[in-house]
């Protein structure tokens, strides 16, 4: 029996999982330890033992998760029996669940999901009605708030005095009136109906039998509440997590979920998963060695088989630029000599600002790469303001470029203009640039937007023109279109809070010093050079699909976990960016922690951990401490090493082999033929 589903393959805790099926079990899978391939076991077994498919609820966190597991499982059992098993996400349950009894929660059986934009125009609106036009609320950060109250059960307050608690209430109001509901709904009221309703509920724990959780750990109070409503005795319910990967405590995961796991299923199996099948042991020894200072885990311990043939680097740079260059560097000759693909290389980092100076040192050396789970530097706001400012005065027949910038700073050309404009030049062929300039379409349009196309219309000409010199200077450009535009005092005006400006003008600073960077090294291709430069691997198009890009991966550690790559970097490793200075304002030390023990065990043959002593933040040089978590580490199997002075002895040595193979050659000449 064990051969039709591959147990012989499995190893002795990974079996023990697979075939305890009765009652509650604790999978404590850590990373890199088979999970997937004993969640499948488990499911394939239980089809051999005769338990209809039917009876069986997988859940997981994301449909890509769902999707794998499905061609897994479908590919193990015969039959096609595989398909029968119920496998999702949370929300996908909750959808089905929903569709069948939206009456017994107050909707129609014709209900709709509001997508995340379609919650913002609603909130949109029903700001402007209550606070009125000139009130500047972030519809963005209503959302927020309202998702987190949702989760939570937090009370916003009296919608009399309060404005959190008016939005609230407001919102819920249109969303019944709509017959729609958010993506926080489908949970929410999937939870009621299963708590309120007797007849729901034991139907649904007739038919759900068997229920398997992956990823337990993320799970957060709403979903616990499922889950407890969902399953009666005698519980059979089997979750796999890790809470030493439990890093998504910010966005409402319950770690206590894992930790108190008894308190919610009495008398559970745990079973551990320690032998790691990804890492080596110096990368393993090194991550047991920062985990183990994390009060209240459950114990395991990661080992693996394999010896592997490097320790551990901690380097030691003189600034982010430094740090930047080495990884460039050591990816680049890694690649060349050793013949390593570009996609077996990661770079993990804390903040989505790190990604800037490595992209940068990326794009000069021509290296492939792709941003994973983070914004790329050149999709940030300000960034894509200049940036099609640039574009246009390269080519002002640039429609997509010219209509982000046609209002931004706000100068009086309102939609209705940028629309008529749109409309005509699809009319007559022509770029809407020059529908803007004709004398004829200026004259229609309204007084009040007149003389405002044609400021707008001599800026570009203007600065099209200056584009167009040899030699031009791009940072100066740059420099005179922020100030002729009064770009600054624009986002100045648009910023929430001083914080957000504070972070347009780094981002500008940066852009501005690459941009500097580059006069210096090419200035005789003038702008059409720079901005061939940055659209170099300008694919970031499904850039949170993996398997959609090519090339070196630069990815936050949050967006890191369940990845794995041979060659990872983790930069960056100073107090304030890992542990985040955020971490001490609100207790989370041992979520960074965990987070930074994610970002090692991705690690497969080589692992690189770096800081720096200098790094630039808000345009001025800051000296930087070393992450109190090195000092964590076990000096077993690392590596210490201080970048510079390397450097500096390597070419030191090279000149002095140079000069002795000179010696050698010249000697070799004066010998009699």
């Amino acid at each position: 029996m064990a051969a039709a589903f591959g147990m012989e393959m499995l190893n002795r805790p990974q079996r023990e999982a697979a075939m305890q099926l009765d009652g509650p079990v604790l999978i404590l899978a850590g990373a890199g330890t088979g999970k997937t391939r004993t969640i499948t076991a488990r499911m394939t077994y239980m089809v051999e033992r005769g338990i209809p498919p039917r009876n069986i609820l997988a859940v997981t966190f994301t449909n890509k998760a769902a999707s794998e597991m499905k061609e897994r499982v479908n590919g193990m059992i015969p039959h096609g029996k595989g398909k029968e098993i119920v496998m999702g996400t949370f929300h996908s349950f909750c959808v089905r669940l929903l569709r069948e009894h939206a009456e017994k929660v107050g909707y129609k059986k014709n209900w709709i999901i509001y997508t995340q934009s379609e919650q913002t125009s609603l909130l949109k609106r029903i700001i402007m009605r209550l606070l009125g036009k000139e009130e500047n609320y972030d519809p963005a950060k209503a959302q927020m708030r309202i998702s987190s109250a949702k989760n939570t059960g937090a009370d916003l307050g009296d919608p009399e005095k309060d404005t959190d608690a008016a939005i609230f209430q407001a919102y819920q109001s249109e969303m019944r009136a709509l017959n729609a509901m958010d993506f926080d709904d489908l949970l929410l009221l999937g939870v009621e109906l299963l708590e309120n309703h007797a007849d729901v509920r034991e139907a649904r724990r007739a038919l759900h039998k068997y229920v398997m959780v992956d990823e337990f750990q993320d799970t957060n109070s709403v979903q616990m509440r499922l889950l407890k409503a969902l399953i009666g005795p005698p519980y059979n319910v089997c979750v796999v997590g890790d809470d030493d990967q439990s890093i998504y405590g910010w966005r409402g995961a319950e770690i206590s979920n894992i930790l108190d796991f008894e308190r919610f299923f009495p008398n559970p199996v745990v079973i551990k998963l320690e032998e790691n099948y990804r890492s080596t042991t110096p990368i393993l020894h090194t991550a047991n060695s920062l985990i183990k200072h994390n009060a209240g885990r459950r114990p395991k311990t990661l080992w693996s088989s394999n010896t592997g043939k490097d320790g551990v680097r901690l380097v030691i740079t003189q600034d982010d630029k430094e740090e930047a260059d080495m990884i460039a560097k050591e990816i680049e000759a890694a690649h060349l000599q050793n013949k390593a693909p570009w996609e077996d290389f990661a770079v993990l980092f804390r903040t989505n600002d790190q990604s800037r100076v490595l992209e940068q040192q990326f794009r000069q050396r021509r290296i492939p790469y792709r941003v994973i789970g983070a914004r790329s530097f050149f999709d940030r706001r300000e960034i894509k303001d200049l940036i099609a400012y640039l574009s246009v005065c390269h080519n002002v027949h640039d429609d997509i470029n010219l209509l982000r910038i046609l209002n931004t700073p706000t100068r009086g050309i309102g939609n209705s203009t940028a629309e008529l404009a749109r409309e005509e030049s699809s009319e007559r062929g022509c770029s809407i640039y020059v529908v803007l300039c004709d004398p004829d379409f200026q004259r229609r349009t309204p007084a009040k937007n007149r003389e405002a196309v044609r400021l707008f219309t001599d800026l570009i000409n203007l600065f099209a023109n200056s584009a167009r010199t040899p030699g031009v200077q791009v940072a100066e450009l740059t420099k005179r279109l922020i100030h002729d535009t009064g770009y600054m005092a624009y986002l100045e005006k648009q910023a929430k809070d001083p914080e957000d400006f504070t972070n347009w003008q780094n981002g500008i600073q940066s852009l501005l010093q690459q941009m500097e960077g580059y006069d210096q090294r090419d200035r005789a291709s003038g702008l059409a050079g720079f901005l061939d430069e940055i659209s170099l691997n300008d694919e970031r198009e499904d850039k949170d699909d993996i398997t959609e890009k090519k090339g070196v991966c630069l990815i936050t550690m949050h967006a890191s976990k369940g990845l794995e790559f041979p060659f990872v970097y983790l930069p960056g490793l100073e107090q304030g960016l890992m542990p985040h200075r955020r971490s001490f304002e609100e207790g989370r030390m041992d979520e960074e922690r965990r987070l930074f023990y994610v970002g090692i065990t991705r690690a497969m043959k080589k692992l690189t951990l770096s800081y720096v002593r200098w790094r630039m933040k808000y345009g001025q040089k800051q000296s930087q401490l070393p992450s109190p978590f090195l000092r964590e580490l076990d000096r077993t199997y690392i590596i210490e090493q201080d970048y510079s002075r390397y450097m500096q002895e390597t070419v030191t040595k090279e000149e002095g082999l140079s000069f002795i193979s000179g010696l050698r050659a010249l000697r070799s000449d004066k010998k009699p033929s």
